[in-house]
């Protein structure tokens, strides 16, 4: 009994490894030039589908999917001579249903089939006995050829050949590249932005909103949160997926308005503000154009949100969100030292491999959780797909862009976490005036992450946790250009970097400072302290003095000429800061 078992796992285990998609031609009988491709499921032990198109004939389909072909009663007076059969599935294997069909003289069996389509499966000795193709068709995809041709149409069945990889990889590719170093260059700037020019407030709109530190304690409870919600959308994904559509839509239209917002304000009209009133918000009197962006993000994520399921285009508008999304994401959120840059991807490192390798192991079906919910459970009663990632469909034509996976994939996580890092070498880059070498190295490690794991991805062709290549591309890169600079220990805890009133560009010209008097604040220091010192240096008196203040049209007679040289910043000594 044990070994009958064991030979019959290992007859399903063959049969699965077997399985492969193919391709449906249809064209209808009235106008040939009326045609449309579906998804097939076929084992090749029974018998192989040609690659080519132009190489398979056309033949009538022959439509019994009311009888499942189980006995000689179910087969028609009038032969399959030159057609190809349509039966149901059910009460009886394969086998049986293919041996009668071919003894009918079918050139092929199609069997239609409402549950999840699994593979036509046998023995050794059953697919030496049978000489034509077998394959599986969803019972969605046979109402669809009803509604579209009739019941009278022609059929071809061939399977492609699968290109090595798909030129969609190079538009994620550019995507992923492009929202890193765009994100990084935007993040790291935002910390010492405000200091080089000083702007007068127009507004509240002029206001741009604080990063948000993390800590150790927020990494370890960020991603225990991750575990958790992972988990649970793999138990119960129909119900919590329209949560996390919600989520989505909230925060991409947010971030979409933050990335537009900088744009917006530059526009010459709709300067006018809101009148006087006490309403949430608006008693701020916001411009209207500022209304304007925020009612478009809004109607945008509302229109995606509503067509998120068209294929054809939605697409285009979801990756549009993500995009902005993850901007805004790198603007936000602001890893302080590399020590915290190091504990968050390696974290998610092992997170990534855990839920894509380990799972599968763990689970009753062997699929990966990560896998699983990245493309929607393939028992999902909603067929709905999470939005948190960029999507590109499939250029090349192939079954899996009718099958399997119509589209490539990538989740945001891929690009906010290495993205907070390359946010991290900019800004380390400003402060230490380093010619940005730091940011240009980090962003082509993750170019050439990103590579690796699009080779991975065609040479074991199953999904790959992307972190598993990019987290030791950026991290051994970075430490290796701070290591070759000998700045690894600034570098590590992060004490280049200003807290109040960074370094700017030009004072690097002046002398060397120490980190902590370029972090202390003149005002913190005792009275007696400060009348010892020498003048502010050029950017506090500038900021200071009414007669450097462009937008102050008011100058003290006291100020220095325009002629006057700068002085120079003033050394503080450490022990002397606040």
């Amino acid at each position: 009994m044990a070994a009958a078992r064991l030979a019959a796992a290992l007859l399903l285990l063959a049969a699965q490894v077997a399985c492969e998609f193919g391709v449906l031609r249809v064209v209808s009988q009235t106008s040939r030039t009326r045609s449309r491709d579906y998804c097939i499921l076929y084992n090749p032990q029974w018998a192989h589908l040609p690659h080519d198109l132009s190489k398979v004939s056309l033949l009538k389909l022959r439509d019994l999917s009311t009888t499942q072909l189980c006995s000689y009663l179910d087969v028609p007076a009038e032969d399959f001579t030159n057609q190809i059969a349509l039966v149901a599935r059910g009460n009886c294997t394969f086998y049986e249903k293919v041996r009668l069909a071919q003894g009918s003289g079918a050139h092929g069996l199609l069997i239609v089939s409402k549950e999840k389509l699994v593979p036509p499966g046998g023995n050794k000795t059953q697919y030496e006995e049978i000489s034509i193709p077998v394959a599986l068709l969803s019972h969605r995809d046979l109402q669809d050829i009803f509604r579209r041709f009739g019941r009278e149409v022609m059929v071809a069945l061939y399977a492609p050949s699968e290109p090595v990889m798909d030129y969609n990889m190079v538009i994620i590719f550019v995507m992923a590249v492009g929202t890193v170093a765009i994100g990084g260059y935007w993040a790291g700037s935002h910390d010492v932005k405000k200091y080089m020019k000083h702007k007068r407030d127009d507004g509240p709109e002029k206001q741009e909103d604080e990063a948000v530190d993390v800590t150790p304690v927020m990494i370890c409870v960020f991603v225990v949160m991750c575990c958790f919600m992972l988990v649970l959308l793999y138990y119960f994904y129909d119900r919590l997926v329209y949560v996390i559509i919600g989520i989505f839509c909230l925060a991409s239209s947010t971030g979409l308005y933050s990335c537009l917002a900088p744009f917006v304000r530059k526009l010459p009209f709709c300067t006018c503000r809101v009148p006087d009133n006490n309403l949430p918000y608006f008693h701020k009197r916001p411009q209207a154009r500022m209304l304007l962006l925020a009612l478009f993000c809004v109607t945008v994520s509302v229109v995606w949100g509503i067509f998120r399921n068209e294929d054809q285009w939605a697409w285009v508008l979801q990756d549009t969100l993500g995009i902005a999304f993850c901007l805004y994401m790198l603007k936000t959120i602001r890893l302080p030292t590399f020590k915290a840059c190091t504990l968050l991807l390696l974290v998610l490192f092992i997170y990534d491999i855990f839920f894509v390798f380990i799972t599968p192991f763990l689970t009753k079906s062997g699929n990966s959780i990560m896998v699983e919910v990245a493309t929607g459970p393939s028992n999902s009663s909603t067929h709905e797909k999470l939005p948190m990632v960029l999507k590109v469909p499939r250029l090349n034509t192939s079954p899996l862009s009718l099958c399997d996976r119509p589209f490539s994939l990538l989740g945001f996580g891929d690009i906010l976490v290495p993205g907070l890092l390359v946010a991290y070498c900019h800004r380390f880059d400003i402060q230490v005036q380093s010619s940005r070498i730091y940011f240009v190295a980090c962003t082509i490690a993750y170019g050439l992450g990103l590579l690796v794991t699009f080779v991975a991805l065609v040479l074991m062709q199953r999904g790959q946790p992307a972190l598993l290549y990019l987290v030791p591309c950026t991290l051994l890169t970075s430490c290796t250009v701070a290591l070759w600079r000998r700045e690894l220990g600034a570098f590590w805890t992060g004490s280049g970097f200003a807290k109040d009133a960074p370094q700017t560009p030009w004072a690097a010209t002046q002398g060397p400072v120490p980190p902590k008097a370029v972090g202390s604040s003149l005002s913190e220091q005792p009275p007696s302290e400060e009348l010892a010192k020498s003048p502010l240096s050029t950017e506090e008196a500038g900021a200071a003095d009414p007669a450097k203040d462009p937008d102050n049209p008011v100058a003290s007679p006291l100020s220095p000429s325009n002629g006057d040289e700068a002085q120079p910043i003033p050394v503080v000594k450490p022990e002397t800061s606040a």
